[in-house]
C-alpha cells in the first residue's frame, strides 16, 4: 500500500464532532485529510513524523520566543503534518498568539482543544472515522466486483465489463491490441489528443512486457501511467493463462487521480477481460470429459475414467492428479454457478474441473507423478487460500483429498496464500531441489549486493524480521532496536531495489522462502 492509499478522513469531520468541541483558530480552512494522530512534547518532533498526522501537544516544550515557535511550525509543516492540535490548560491558559501567527504564516491548520477533551478521545474519534471510510471503500469494491462478474456473464461480456468499469471509476475505459487498434470502449470519450495518448501508452507497454525489457530474470512492468494537463492515464496489460502477457491492454483516462478503490476495481476488470479474451475462458468440457462423467455415474471407478479427463497430449502420466482445496478469506454465499468465479479460478489453476460451494473450493488438476504443483498468484489475489496435494494416481484420490485438506489447514494457520503437501518432509522447502533453491535465492536478492549503507546484510535482516513479525513496523523496530521510520526507509529501499510490492501476499511468500533458501555464507556476510 502506498502512502496515498492510507485511509484518511477530512479534518472537517473532526471539527464537526460535538463531543470533541474542537475549534480551528489559525491556518487555511479546507478539506485537509488526517490519516493518523500523534502526540508530542519534544522541541523538534519532525524526525519522528511520517506525514498526514493530526499532531497534538500541550506546549510543554514549546519555545517561548516567536522565532522559536516559527521554527517549530516550519519543521512540522515540512514533515507533512496535516494539522496541529493545541490543548489548553494546565501548561497554557490559551493558545499562544505566536503559535497562531506562525500557523497562519506557514499554512498549517491549528485546532484548539478545550480542557475537557482528552488527547485520547481525539485519537479514538479519528480512528473510528477512518474505519468507517475503509468500510465504505470495501463495500464499494464489493459492489463493483459483483457488477463486473455479472457483466462477464452477459452475451456482450467485453463491452459490458468495460461499461461497468467506467461507471465505477468515472474513467473512459478502452481495450487496445498490440497495434493500437481500439477494440471496445465505454464511458464519455475524452477530447483529442487524450485517446491517442492512451493508445500510444498501451502500445509501448505491451511491447515492453512482451519483449521482457527489464531483463530475463526481472519481469517487465505490466502497467504504466502518465499524468499531463489534469488528465490521468493508466494502462494494464492483460495477463495470459500461462502467466505471460497477452497482446491486449486495458487503458483508462480520468480527470482525477485513481484511488485505492479504482485500482482494485480495475484489477478485477483486467482479470475478467483476460479470461474473456482467452480461447478457453468458458472452461467447457469436451466430449471425452462428458463421457467420463457418464461412466462414473454408471459405476466406473476414477481409475477407469482418468485417461478421458486428462488434457490432450498427455500419455502415460494421464492417471495422476493434484487435488486442490481452497477457502475464501471472507464468508461468501454459494457461487458455484458464477461463471466469472469459475473462469477466473479455473484459468488460474489450469483446469476445468473445479467446484465452488460458497467459501469452499475443490479442484482436480492433471499432473505428472514427479511434477511440482503450480501455485497461482491469481487465486491469492482473489482472496483464496489453497492447499495442494502432490500428484497421485486416480486410485489414490481419496488419500490425496485428505492431504490437500491438511495442506489447506496449514496454509490458514500460517497465514500464507498456499501450502503444498510434500509428504516427506511436510514442508514447501522439500519441493525445490537444494541447488536450484540456492541459485534462485541468490538471483532474487542479487540487486541488494550493491546497496549503499546500511548494506545488503542489514537490509536482508530487516526484511526477515519484518516478515517474521507479519509486516508490523513497530514490532520490527523494537526487535532491531531502531526507529520505525528507519524500518520504513529500509523496506522502501528493498522494494525499490527488488522492484516488488511488499504489500502483495504472493511477494511476501516468495521472499520468505528465498530468505530460507539463501546460503548461510551469503546471510552472514556484511560486505
Amino acid at each position: 500500500m502506498t502512502e496515498s492509499d492510507q485511509p484518511s478522513v477530512p479534518l472537517s469531520v473532526l471539527l464537526a464532532d460535538p463531543a470533541l468541541a474542537l475549534r480551528q483558530v489559525a491556518g487555511p480552512v479546507g478539506d485537509h485529510r488526517v490519516s493518523t494522530v500523534g502526540t508530542t512534547e519534544i522541541e523538534d518532533p519532525s524526525p519522528y513524523l511520517v506525514g498526514g498526522e493530526l499532531l497534538l501537544t500541550a506546549g510543554v516544550r514549546l519555545p517561548l520566543d516567536a522565532e522559536g515557535v516559527d521554527t517549530y511550525v516550519r519543521r512540522v509543516v515540512a514533515a507533512g503534518v496535516t494539522a496541529l492540535g493545541f490543548g489548553v490548560v494546565p501548561v497554557h491558559d490559551e493558545v499562544p498568539p505566536e503559535l497562531v501567527a506562525a500557523c497562519d504564516r506557514h499554512g498549517l491548520p491549528l485546532l484548539r482543544l478545550p480542557p475537557a477533551t482528552p488527547f485520547v478521545a481525539v485519537g479514538q474519534a479519528t480512528y473510528a472515522a477512518i474505519a468507517e471510510v475503509r468500510n465504505r471503500e470495501l463495500r464499494e469494491i464489493s459492489r463493483a466486483q459483483s457488477a463486473l462478474a455479472a457483466a462477464a456473464a452477459r452475451p456482450d461480456a467485453l463491452r459490458a465489463v468495460l461499461t461497468q468499469l467506467s461507471g465505477h471509476t468515472g474513467a473512459w475505459a478502452v481495450l487496445h491490441d498490440a497495434r493500437g487498434h481500439e477494440l471496445f470502449s465505454a464511458g464519455p470519450r475524452p477530447a483529442p489528443p487524450t485517446p491517442g495518448r492512451v493508445r500510444d501508452l498501451a502500445v509501448r507497454t505491451i511491447a515492453r512486457v512482451r519483449t521482457g525489457a527489464a531483463g530475463p530474470s526481472v519481469p517487465a512492468a505490466a502497467a504504466a501511467a502518465d499524468h499531463q494537463g489534469g488528465t490521468h492515464l493508466t494502462v494494464h496489460t492483460l495477463p495470459g493463462a500461462d502467466g505471460t502477457a497477452t497482446a491486449l491492454a486495458l487503458g483508462q483516462a480520468a480527470t482525477t487521480a485513481p484511488t485505492l478503490v479504482h485500482r482494485q476495481v480495475t484489477g478485477t476488470a483486467a482479470v475478467l477481460l483476460a479470461l474473456l479474451t482467452s480461447p478457453r475462458h468458458a472452461l467447457g468440457t469436451d466430449t471425452h470429459s462428458a463421457g467420463a462423467l457418464v461412466r462414473l455415474m454408471l459405476g466406473a471407478t476414477p481409475a477407469d475414467v482418468a485417461a478421458s479427463l486428462a488434457p490432450a497430449g498427455t500419455t502415460e502420466d494421464a492417471g495422476h492428479w493434484v487435488v486442490v482445496h481452497g477457502r475464501h478469506a471472507s464468508p461468501r454465499s454459494a457461487q458455484g454457478d458464477d461463471p466469472a468465479q469459475l473462469a477466473t479460478l479455473g484459468t488460474a489453476l489450469g483446469t476445468p474441473y473445479l467446484y465452488i460451494d460458497g467459501s469452499e473450493l475443490k479442484a482436480l488438476v492433471a499432473g505428472a507423478p514427479d511434477a511440482r504443483p503450480e501455485v497461482p498468484a491469481q487465486a491469492a489475489d482473489l482472496g483464496w487460500v489453497l492447499g495442494f496435494s502432490t500428484p497421485a494416481p486416480a486410485s489414490d484420490l481419496a488419500h490425496a483429498d485428505v492431504r490437500a485438506g491438511r495442506a489447506l489447514q496449514r496454509a490458514i494457520a500460517a497465514q500464507v496464500p498456499a501450502v503444498v503437501d510434500t509428504r516427506d518432509p511436510l514442508t514447501v522447502h522439500g519441493i525445490v531441489p537444494s541447488t536450484e533453491a540456492r541459485d534462485l535465492a541468490r538471483t532474487r536478492f542479487a540487486p541488494l549486493d550493491g546497496a549503499a549503507s546500511p548494506g545488503a546484510f542489514v537490509l536482508l535482516d530487516t526484511l526477515r524480521t519484518w516478515l517474521t513479525l507479519h509486516g508490523s513496523w513497530d514490532r520490527t523496530a523494537a526487535a532491531l532496536h531502531v526507529h520505525r521510520n528507519t524500518v520504513r526507509h529500509r523496506l522502501a529501499r528493498i522494494a525499490e531495489l527488488l522492484d516488488v510490492d511488499l504489500q502483495a501476499p504472493g511477494v511476501r511468500m516468495e521472499l520468505w522462502f528465498a530468505l530460507h533458501w539463501l546460503p548461510d555464507e551469503d546471510q552472514d556476510s556484511s560486505d
